[in-house]
């Protein structure tokens, strides 16, 4: 059988396409789990026969067609099992973001009516527990991890391993209603209910079918050439659409294998040892294994550093020419394979990136620098550009035709359309069903043709056909002297550097742009103590005089680059302070994906806005944080607002130059 056939018939959901890969793949590794330091495999026959006894057992659990099942905690195979085995009873998995504080999870389980919850360990348990009497509807509560629940009283309690136990045992009695309700399956069931990050408000639950996650995973496999041979490391929350469709959807229609770290802690160590052959990874994660191997660079001797800048100068010349295939002279090529043996080859083995095919990043921006920096070394990572709501997939980057600025040509089997106010709308096999007890949302976002509205600006480039995303609709407004303003190109452009993790630029309808700051601790920690440079805090380190020289310095680098841009030039940024605290999810200023929640910043940090418009050379202010715990606390502190020097009219025009 053809593993890139037409799903028809037989070929119409997750379970089906498991049943498939037994038979095909049988012996084949489906997953593997690294705990206590070793790697433990489980191929399709056994990954098969695993998730059908615990379905068996969710079904004596008295699981109906319909429930919702609750999947919280790590990337554990067994709880992308748990998943499926819901499907196969006719229910609807729906995982949760283990970081989620207690209100944002209490939240998406009253919504969603969650009956079962699966939680990975103890500290899920708890979080359940702890709202339980205000939740009324879960009534079993499974974990994976037994380690610390000995004392737990256990009458709606059970350890995922019993359920298992229990369906294996009771086959007899169930086997034939798994049976009845897995053939009852098609492409037009519910497959998967993910929720948004909710960046301005509650999170909806994005209702997906079968039909949405197979083709997308069969149309983009095809596009990147996805096989039974490749393997990809699951590291990525398990709530969000990126992981379900590389490590469910496209996992399962391909039949290759997801590896699953032992724990963020050592998500890199074990990167290394899986080398993927296909990988994804936010630009943050990128950036961040960027600064770490120029941290190291900076405590290696001096002949080492020397031909590390002689071999990264001639890659970043002619790496990206040798991956794309175009011509590259005989002595560059020698060149660049004798830098492959001394310095390239064992860089990307050190990062993990040894044997990767395809890599891929997307959800923000990334840095042309950074971008380049992987390409040289012979890395094929490309940019794409999607939504929970489209399956994730809605642009992508074919080989060869991969550039920083652009989010490259229209996904197979996608159709998009830019209004007039360059609003992008897509529709595609991967459009979501709806939003769940949403109907008004679903309306005002899909309309009755099947057009969904992303919220995004962009424009396709009429050289090339690639896609080219300005910002979020509805943050692109105008400075007061008319011209554009667009703050994600200006704070993409300033999260290049190394030392500023996160960035907020204000300036709509006013005259000129101001911006907030994060500095990247461990980045311009290194820089500290490399220079002998004593602090006691974040906060301490993001005063310091020297600090603030260098972020003004980015600052200036940066308003000298958008001046060169005609449309975009009035967004230099004037005057800007390094907030005291981290943007933090906890908090409520980003979204566990990490996107800013420019409005709740705005609200929260009015008094910061109004001192870097008022002309104020300092102000102290005093910020509620949460803490791991979830306990509440303040922190206090006296923030220096620094001017930076903007490009003139006559500066843009020696720069266009």
């Amino acid at each position: 059988m053809n593993a890139t056939a037409t799903p028809t018939g037989d070929l119409c959901s997750v379970p089906a396409l498991l049943r498939r890969n037994a038979q095909v793949f049988g012996s084949r590794p489906a997953y593997r789990e690294k705990e206590y330091g070793i790697w433990q495999s489980w191929t399709w026959s056994e990954a098969a026969q695993e998730i059908e006894w615990l379905a068996l057992g969710f079904l004596a659990l008295g699981i109906a067609r319909g429930d919702r099942v609750a999947v919280i905690g790590r990337n554990r195979p067994a709880l992308y099992w748990s998943m499926v085995a819901a499907q196969m009873c006719g229910a609807i998995p729906v995982p949760l973001y283990q970081e989620a504080v207690t209100e944002e999870m209490a939240y998406v389980l009253e919504q969603c009516g969650a009956r079962f919850v699966v939680g990975g360990d103890q500290e899920q348990v708890d979080k359940v527990l702890g709202m339980q009497e205000h939740l009324h509807e879960i009534e079993h509560l499974l974990y994976q991890d037994k380690r610390g629940m000995r004392k737990y009283d256990h009458a709606h309690l059970n350890w995922l391993h019993d359920i298992r136990d229990e369906g294996k045992a009771s086959h007899y009695r169930h086997e034939d209603e798994l049976g009845r309700r897995r053939a009852e399956l098609d492409y037009d069931s519910i497959c998967v209910m993910l929720y948004t990050s909710g960046t301005t408000g509650k999170p909806k639950g994005v209702v997906l079918s079968n039909r949405n996650i197979i083709e997308t995973s069969k149309n983009t496999s095809a596009f990147d050439h996805l096989s039974a041979k490749d393997e990809i490391l699951a590291y990525l929350p398990m709530a969000w659409v990126g992981d379900f469709i590389f490590s469910m959807g496209q996992a399962y229609w391909n039949g290759f294998c997801v590896n699953c770290p032992e724990s963020p802690g050592t998500m890199m160590t074990d990167l290394r040892e899986i080398a993927p052959t296909y990988y994804f990874a936010p630009p943050r994660v990128f950036e961040g294994q960027l600064t770490s191997v120029m941290i190291r660079m900076e405590d290696a001797s001096a002949f080492k550093r020397w031909l590390f800048r002689h071999y990264m100068a001639l890659a970043r010349r002619i790496g990206p020419a040798i991956l794309d295939g175009r011509q590259v002279g005989v002595i560059d090529r020698l060149r660049y394979a004798a830098g492959d043996i001394l310095i390239y080859g064992p860089l990307k083995n050190s990062l993990g990136f040894s044997r990767v095919r395809v890599g891929y990043t997307a959800g923000e921006a990334i840095g042309p620098e950074i971008f380049d920096f992987y390409r040289s070394l012979g890395i094929n990572l490309k940019q794409l550009y999607g939504q929970t709501e489209a399956s994730v997939f809605i642009a992508q980057q074919p080989d060869n035709e991969v550039r920083a600025d652009t989010v490259g040509v229209v996904s197979p089997g996608v159709e998009i359309r830019i209004d007039d106010t360059g609003e992008i709308f897509y529709r595609s096999p991967g459009t979501f069903v709806e939003y769940y007890k949403n109907p008004e949302s679903t309306a005002s976002t899909k309309d009755a043709e099947g057009w969904v509205a992303t919220g995004d600006a962009g424009f396709f480039e009429e050289s090339t056909g690639h896609l080219r995303i300005i910002d979020r609709a509805k943050d692109v407004g105008r400075m007061a002297s008319g011209h554009m303003f667009a703050p994600k190109y200006v704070e993409n452009k300033l999260k290049f550097y190394p030392d500023i993790l996160e960035a907020v630029v204000f300036g709509n309808g006013r005259d000129q742009c101001t911006a907030f700051v994060n500095i990247d601790l461990t980045a311009v920690g290194n820089w500290a103590e490399r220079n002998n440079i004593a602090y006691a805090s974040y906060q301490e380190l993001a005063g310091h005089p020297e600090v603030l020289e260098t972020i003004r310095a980015h600052v200036e680098e940066v308003n000298r680059s958008v001046a060169r841009d005609d449309m975009l030039s009035d967004c230099q940024i004037h005057r800007f302070l390094v907030l005291h605290k981290e943007l933090d999810a906890d908090d409520g200023e980003m979204t566990r994906t990490r996107k800013v929640r420019r409005r709740i910043i705005e609200e929260k940090y009015a008094d910061l806005i109004g001192a870097l418009y008022d002309g104020s050379d300092s102000i102290v202010t005093t910020t509620e944080v949460t803490y791991e715990d979830g306990r509440k606390g303040a922190i206090s502190a006296k923030l220096k607002i620094v001017n930076a020097a903007t490009a003139g009219a006559q500066q843009r025009r020696i720069a266009a130059e």
